[in-house]
């Protein structure tokens, strides 16, 4: 890659590391519910620091509710790579509105959300992103509004949190364990490390010390290194049975870090899921739409 091109996606996707927003522009909160005809109820409610968080609750005749908690840059919806605005990053749309459809029809009330710095949430901590390491707070936000809301307190709980969810997921159980006494069954999709993803893209565009500099870049910007990014050693308190899922041969990342992520899990009761047939990371998000079977099986066999 030519050494413009390659400083032009260095700065890119160290905005997008930094921020969560590509050109700047936070990904739009693009499809609703009622287009695959579920009835739903938009919600605000705060984080455990007081940021206003946007969502959706959709109902269900059942005692079940699936807290979802999204990736980096998307959001509640999924993430509108067909627009050339955010063509970068899969270059063809992501949307849960498929899988919530399908753990819907399952059973399972559904609460979904934006979380900080993403689709229509507020700002919070100057707009930066902590891949986990802030945003848990929003992980604990969305439990304790499900545990207060007259309809939801007494329901059944399970997360379903994937890739910058899933490592927010992970930080705040290590620091506040006793929010999830309600939890009952956990699914991470794509948890992610950021030296394994950062080296990556290094190593794509060619960047001499790359590295280093993006490390440099994220530090200067949110005051974090790369390898404190990382749900690895958080993943250890986790105490509900829990199934990973990941592409197996993501271009994104390596998988030997989910691997690993997966092993640090100290529950006995776990099951790691490869996706094949796919080098794109971005189809991992739209495969519970294709696959509710796997989420669904699994929160079932642990809610019996």
């Amino acid at each position: 890659m030519a050494d413009n091109q390659a400083q032009t996606a260095f700065d890119n996707f160290v905005q997008l590391w930094t921020t969560g927003t590509t050109g700047g522009r936070r990904a739009p909160v693009l499809r609703r519910p009622d287009e695959v005809g579920l009835d739903y109820e938009d919600i605000t409610f705060p984080s455990m620091d007081g940021v206003p968080l946007e969502g959706w609750f959709i109902p269900a005749d059942s005692d079940k509710l699936v807290i979802h908690n999204h990736f980096l840059p998307g959001n509640r919806y999924g993430y509108p790579g067909h627009l050339p605005e955010f063509g970068g990053l899969g270059g063809f749309e992501v949307s849960f509105l498929p899988e919530y459809k399908a753990l819907h029809d399952a059973g399972y009330n559904v609460l979904a959300y934006d979380i900080r710095n993403h689709g229509l949430s507020g700002q919070g901590n100057g707009g930066i992103a902590g891949i986990g390491l802030l945003e848990y707070r929003d992980v604990i936000g969305s439990m304790r509004y499900a545990a207060s809301r007259p309809n939801t307190k007494n329901m059944t709980k399970v997360l379903l949190s994937v890739c910058l969810g899933a490592d927010s997921t992970a930080v705040a159980w290590s620091k506040h364990p006793d929010e999830f006494s309600e939890i009952r069954a956990l699914v991470m999709l794509q948890p992610v490390s950021g030296r394994p993803i950062v080296e990556e893209f290094i190593k794509a565009i060619g960047m001499e010390d790359g590295f280093e500099k993006f490390d440099r870049a994220v530090h200067e910007r949110t005051g974090f290194h790369l390898d404190e990014q990382s749900p690895r050693e958080h993943v250890k308190a986790i105490t509900v049975p829990t199934l990973v899922a990941q592409v197996h041969d993501d271009t994104m990342t390596r998988p030997e870090d989910v691997q690993s992520i997966y092993d640090a899990l100290t529950v006995d009761d776990k099951e790691l899921h490869w996706i094949r047939g796919t080098e794109r990371r971005f189809d991992g998000y739209n495969y519970f739409g294709v696959h509710p079977e796997v989420p669904v099986d699994w929160f079932d066999k642990h809610l019996k």
